[in-house]
């Protein structure tokens, strides 16, 4: 017979890097057309006039300008309104 009882997996023990998500640019901050404004998980922040979402939604600036953010209200699918935010260039 063994002295020692069975001690199983180790769990969670992995550790990943964080993935640097956020804004990138604050209002009234300046871009140039490419720069990256926002990057997140999922659209939680819409794109505007002036900007465009890459596939991995990354709200880009499509031109040069002045980043601003607004709030709107967006329909869900359920029909109910949600407040989101928008982000433009001017």
């Amino acid at each position: 017979m063994s002295k020692i009882k069975a001690g199983g997996a180790s769990k969670n023990v992995h550790d990943s890097p964080g993935q640097r998500l956020g804004i990138k640019v604050h209002g009234g901050g300046k871009v140039k057309a490419g720069d990256i404004i926002v990057r997140q998980v999922g659209m939680t922040k819409r794109p505007g006039p002036g900007t465009f979402m890459s596939k991995n939604y990354t709200i880009h600036a499509a031109r040069e300008g002045i980043v601003k953010f607004t709030a709107r209200k967006v329909k869900l699918f359920s029909g109910r309104s949600a407040p989101r935010t928008e982000v433009s260039v001017e």
